[in-house]
């Protein structure tokens, strides 16, 4: 990408230091869908006379949030405060997530138990030596759709207002599952302190959530919703991510690009975010939701998109080295910018 002038001020270590202290206690409003992943261990033993199958030997199992409640449990590991809303079911898999959430000091009573829904879960069996890293063998999801009605309306506007002028940054986490609806991001906007920004992260129908302030795409959604490919040149990049950003009628826009970094599209020059660390990744399972997480949560405590994108940009590439879906810490990403400070130096505008 040609040089062009750097946006004024132009981004620092200490001040991504400072930020990251800022995060502490900020309130973030997140509207998700809520998925538990749930992971089972074993080691292999012999292939199965029955099928051409392997035969793994029970080692354990754990579950974690995933999919929006990932997005919440990062807010929370990185000393922010979320305000979820969202729906559960009734089912082992609601009792998990709710346990969990709330194990990590999160307020859950913003989140629906929904009598005969089925908490939308992604099991992932793995398997490897017992002093070898367990690799994925297969993957099975459940999955359900929740259908709100005036009264799930009327209890999620009702906790919105109680939290009303809170937080300076929202979420919305659509997995596809239904309880993250377009129609709820005027009381979503409502509840926020003025000046406040709106983020969301859409598998599917970005944009049908017209009014976002951001949007956080990775490359093959934004694509998608651009029917188009993204291109390869610096000059398609850019010209088909502001396409997508006037689409959308965002102020910003985030687009993930896997090993090639992050591209952010704003009101100034468009930038090409290198990625932090190494793209040998470990697991990239939940990397999304921190990214978000993270990016909404910089936001809050002051930063401007482009900060708030390399804030991101370094926890995604912490969390990318951790198997299953993590987390990131405060720590963790001071200890990143800390370790990478020429990234900043790596960061390419457009004219």
């Amino acid at each position: 990408m040609p040089a062009a002038r750097r946006p004024e001020p132009a981004p620092t270590i200490p001040r991504l230091l400072e930020l990251v202290d800022a995060l502490e206690g900020r309130p973030v409003v997140l509207l998700a869908d809520l998925v538990a992943d749930h992971f089972i261990t074993g080691t292999p033993q012999r292939i199965s006379r029955e099928a051409p199958v392997l035969i793994l030997r029970y080692e354990g199992e754990k579950w974690t949030p995933g999919g929006g409640a990932n997005a919440i449990a990062n807010v929370a590991s990185l000393g922010g405060e979320p305000l979820p809303l969202g729906v559960v079911g009734e089912d082992e898999a609601g009792e998990r997530l709710l346990a969990a959430l709330g194990g990590a000091g999160v307020t859950t009573r913003g989140i629906l138990r929904r009598p005969g829904y089925s908490t939308p879960t992604k099991t992932r069996i793995l398997g490897g030596g017992p002093h070898s890293i367990k690799q994925q063998i297969v993957r099975y999801d459940i999955e359900d759709r929740v259908e709100l009605g005036p009264d799930d309306r009327e209890h999620l506007e009702g906790v919105l207002e109680t939290w009303s002028g809170k937080a300076r940054a929202a979420i919305l986490s659509d997995y596809g599952y239904g309880a993250v609806e377009p129609a709820l991001l005027p009381a979503v906007r409502r509840a926020l302190a003025p000046g406040g920004v709106v983020l969301c992260d859409s598998r599917y129908r970005l944009d049908a959530f017209a009014g976002l302030d951001g949007a956080t795409p990775n490359e093959e959604e934004a694509e998608m919703l651009l029917r188009s490919s993204l291109g390869e040149t610096a000059e398609q990049v850019d010209r088909g991510g502001r396409r997508l950003r006037d689409g959308l009628g965002a102020r910003f826009l985030l687009i993930t690009r896997g090993s090639r970094g992050m591209a952010l599209f704003s009101e100034g020059p468009t930038v090409e975010i290198p990625v932090h660390g190494t793209d040998q990744v470990a697991d990239v399972t939940g990397a999304g939701d921190t990214v978000i997480g993270t990016f909404a949560l910089a936001l809050a405590a002051g930063a401007n998109p482009l900060e708030a994108a390399l804030l991101a940009d370094y926890a995604g590439g912490v969390v990318v080295m951790k198997m299953g879906t993590a987390q990131i810490t405060r720590d963790e990403l001071r200890s990143a910018i800390e370790a990478d400070p020429g990234l900043l130096e790596e960061l390419r505008w457009a004219r």
